[in-house]
């Protein structure tokens, strides 16, 4: 059974920093791209970060600089260290993992940015 699973969300003051984790199993982590996404409810889903297999980064341009993916094959786990956080990062954040035609989506982690 496939699973990721996020966590690190919550609420923190602009300027701020969080690392969200994303756990998986139920696959062959080292063989898949991961991603983070997020959501804002009314928008479509966007991508944040991603990181192939061999440890290749692309980032969204409203990020750079701030954010950094990470990922650690033998824990099977992915990381999104997230500083000088901004409101307008509110949303919820989305752990993806592709192979191939494979797919697969964590259920998400809410972070919220506000003073």
């Amino acid at each position: 059974q496939v699973q990721l699973v996020e966590s690190g969300g919550g609420l923190i003051q602009p300027g701020g920093s969080l690392r969200l984790s994303c756990a998986v199993s139920g696959i062959r982590f080292r063989m898949n791209d991961m991603a983070w996404y997020r959501q804002v409810p009314g928008n479509q889903r966007e991508l944040v970060a991603a990181i192939t297999n061999i440890g290749t980064t692309n980032y969204a341009e409203s990020v750079k600089g701030r954010f950094t993916i990470s990922r650690d094959n033998a824990a099977n786990t992915v990381y999104l260290q997230m500083n000088s956080l901004k409101p307008e990062d509110t949303a919820v954040y989305y752990c993806n993992a592709q192979y191939r035609d494979f797919l697969a989506w964590g259920q998400g982690t809410q972070v919220t940015v506000s003073s």
